[in-house]
């Protein structure tokens, strides 16, 4: 058995924590691990590292590599996508990889489930996948269906059909409903939610996509380096629309354990525990009188004073206040956003790099200030800047320092001057993490002033 993780999805519903370029699988929810951390914990009960294959894309290889590293799961396969081309194309790519990379064999099973979804109890979905592999040996595509709570028109549903030795028959699957369809389903019964996760062998996998879906199919039959060269060649499409909403060999097992997917404020207000006044309050949050509402902080105090099926997010760069019920309509504030080609609907105030993080403190004409961690063993690019100067100053740790041909240790309340076209690096030598502040200087500081001379990560 393979397990398939899908992480290469870039959604903006749980905005303004989750932007284009730090999506939701990254995101830490109600603890230390992100979702993506996450669901690699939850399939280890059943397969080591080395059996998981992460497909993403080359903008969040470093983000999944550094999940993978944290949690000691380093061993497991990141598979990268050259184009976004929906799951039905990732999935293709990904048994493809499993027979000519990994040497499976056609009877090989794979599980694939999203990479950012809350499951709960673990234990009980060890035995889900259990069952789901056992049906999926025996020739049938395996999906499981979520018991509905609600007239929820954020999910696909499946309408299950006659039951079948593990499961039920597939009647249909139906596409986001609007609430008066959604109403009808939840009271005719025998509707679930689409949890998107499947069970199949690679041989039943190629054999459908044949009957239903040629072209992708004819990729597939190439080999993997062939099938991964002509990649955005193929058609953007789901793996529902392609095969499963096709295919007479979909059976679909009531989940039967608690589910989210963590696709909306709303959801999220749902998963994390709740005070007496069923409040939810993350971070430095101080709530009067309030009921049902959300407070959110990743930073500044948040007052809430009377309020009521409120949600209120804050981050460093955006506080988003929204009714409970209405935070669907995010992703319009997010498209808004970028028609007004305004930054923070794409960049996070925390940026990510292979060697660690930088938060933007002060950004004004002629100077900019950063807050930068570089992790141990980790240093950036040998480079230098057109335009601006650099002061750093060490706040935590040592930092190997080097301005054209001299290299130096530079320690705790020390600092030290970086002028303009000069080469330089920043470097950890050590055990902990290193903190530096930045100081800018100059008539262009963005980003793209960088002549990188050496690269440990290959960017050019």
């Amino acid at each position: 058995m393979k397990v398939i993780i899908l992480a290469g999805g870039g959604g903006t519903r749980l905005f303004p924590l989750s932007r284009q370029d730090y999506p939701k699988q990254f995101l830490q929810i109600g603890g230390e691990m992100s979702l993506l951390a996450q669901t690699v914990k939850r399939f280890r009960q059943r397969v080591n590292p080395e059996d998981m294959v992460i497909v993403t894309n080359q903008a969040y290889f470093h983000h999944v590599q550094t999940e993978l590293r944290r949690w000691g799961a380093e061993r497991a396969h990141i598979l990268l996508e050259p184009a976004a081309r929906n799951t039905a194309p990732a999935i293709a790519l990904s048994a493809r990889y499993c027979l000519d990379v990994l040497g499976c064999d056609p009877g090989e099973a794979l599980f694939v489930a999203p990479s950012d979804h809350l499951v709960r109890p673990e234990e009980a979905f060890a035995e889900r996948i259990e069952a789901a592999i056992g049906a999926a040996q025996t020739g049938q595509i395996v999906t499981f269906g979520i018991e509905p709570a609600n007239a929820e028109t954020g999910y696909g549903y499946i309408q299950a059909g006659d039951a079948r030795d593990i499961g039920f028959a597939v009647r249909r699957f139906t596409e986001k409903p609007d609430r008066t369809t959604a109403e009808s389903f939840l009271a005719a019964g025998g509707y679930y939610w689409n949890s998107g996760m499947y069970a199949f062998t690679i041989g039943c996998l190629l054999e459908e996509m044949e009957r239903h879906q040629p072209d992708l199919a004819e990729m597939a039959r190439s080999p993997f380096d062939q099938m991964l060269d002509r990649f955005s060649e193929a058609p953007s499409i789901s793996i529902d629309k392609a095969i499963a909403e096709k295919s007479e060999r979909v059976v679909v097992l009531p989940f039967g354990l608690y589910w989210n997917d963590i696709g909306s404020w709303d959801a999220i207000f749902e998963a994390l525990p709740k005070d007496a006044e069923g409040n939810v309050i993350e971070g430095d949050c101080i709530p009067f009188g309030c009921r049902e509402t959300l407070l959110m902080s990743h930073g500044r105090l948040v007052a809430g004073v009377g309020l009521e099926d409120t949600l209120v997010v804050e981050t460093p760069d955006v506080i988003v206040v929204a009714r409970r019920g209405e935070s669907q309509k995010i992703k319009e504030v997010v498209e808004q956003l970028k028609r007004r080609q305004r930054r923070e609907a794409v960049e996070h105030p925390k940026q990510y790099r292979p060697w660690g993080n930088y938060t933007i403190l002060v950004d004004a004409p002629g100077h900019k200030v950063k807050r930068i961690v570089v992790q141990p063993g980790q240093g950036l690019s040998l480079q230098m800047h057109y335009h601006r100067s650099e002061h750093w100053i060490v706040l935590e740790g040592t930092a190997r320092v080097t301005i054209g041909d001299e290299a130096r240790m530079i320690h705790e309340n020390e600092s030290i001057f970086v002028p303009k076209s000069t080469r330089h690096r920043l470097e950890n030598p050590g055990k902990i993490p290193l903190v530096i502040i930045e100081v800018q200087n100059g008539n262009y500081l963005e980003e793209d002033d960088i002549v990188r001379f050496t690269d440990t990560y290959g960017r050019s």
